[in-house]
């Protein structure tokens, strides 16, 4: 069980909700819109989509403890990395072959959609496969992480209801940025605390670069955005008035803001707006799949 747990914590399983969350708002719309489920691909979306997130965790934490980041920063339930290296729970080579195993058998589910859904899969699973292996090396050291986590989060939305219909749609590519936003959002608040440790080790996050002060005023935009997205969605037919059960989070969000404009001087300090901020992230995302189905 030690051993099960500790792989449990290095692909930080908790995390991979986002995924979950992204998937099943593609699946939502493909019913929505066309009344498919095919419930065989939906696995293998589930499936693929997971081992690429657990893929870019553990080579986040392969490369970060090489650089010697994880070292230098004081780890939470949200940040710092997962503590399996610095803590010598696993090997640095068990984990960066794990990364890479993820990849590849998510890359495997890629090519059997892109055997039966043609090209335009293709293009989605080409990005996942190099911006995941780049992400840790070069992405999220030019201030591009929030962007690529974004990125991904469209495409996983647009991927899972391409796989099931077969048909690009606005509503999905709509639905994906909001999907996509809610997990730079969570990403962009969670570096606040290694904001040290980053700098120290050369690495230029958007909170770096930004400053902490302006870094929590972009922060509130990122979910005024999100929620402004939700409601005016309703209006051009890309959500549902149902959408609004999303804004149950609205108290998640408000905490999430509140907590970050204090007066932080440890990373710990930071772990009750990172809290909210996720719970903001997931039911704001899961509310919004289930509102798309009514």
């Amino acid at each position: 069980m030690p051993f099960l747990s500790s792989w449990l914590r290095a692909i930080r399983i908790r995390f991979l909700l986002a995924s979950v969350i992204a998937v099943s708002n593609g699946l939502a719309i493909a019913y929505w819109k066309f009344g498919v489920f095919d419930p065989l691909f939906a696995g293998l979306t589930y499936a693929g989509v997971a081992c690429l997130h657990a893929s870019v965790d553990l080579l986040n934490d392969y490369w970060d403890h090489k650089r010697g980041i994880d070292s230098a920063t004081s780890r939470t339930k949200f940040s710092g990395g997962t503590g399996v290296l610095p803590e010598n729970i696993l090997t640095p080579k068990a984990v960066y072959t794990a990364g890479v195993i993820s990849l590849i058998l998510g890359g495997a589910v890629g090519a059997y959609f892109v055997a039966v859904r043609g090209v335009t899969i293709a293009v989605v699973l080409g990005f996942a496969i190099v911006a995941i292996y780049f992400y840790s090396t070069s992405i999220v050291n030019s201030g591009l992480g929030e962007l690529f986590v974004a990125i991904k989060g469209t495409m996983i939305v647009l991927g899972t209801f391409f796989v099931q219909t077969a048909l690009i749609d606005l509503t999905a590519i709509y639905v994906g940025v909001i999907v996509g936003l809610l997990s730079a959002t969570v990403l962009f608040v969670n570096s606040f605390p290694d904001f040290d440790a980053d700098k120290s080790k050369g690495r230029k996050t958007l909170v770096i670069m930004m400053g902490k002060e302006k870094s929590s005023q972009v922060f509130a935009i990122f979910i005024l955005v999100t929620y402004a997205l939700i409601g005016t969605g309703i209006f051009f037919g890309f959500t549902k008035a149902y959408s609004l059960i999303s804004f149950a989070s609205i108290p998640f969000a408000i905490k999430a803001i509140v907590a970050l404009q204090k007066n932080h001087k440890s990373p710990h300090d930071f772990v009750p707006s990172m809290s909210a901020a996720v719970t903001y992230s997931r039911i704001t995302g899961f509310a919004l799949a289930v509102s798309l189905l009514f």
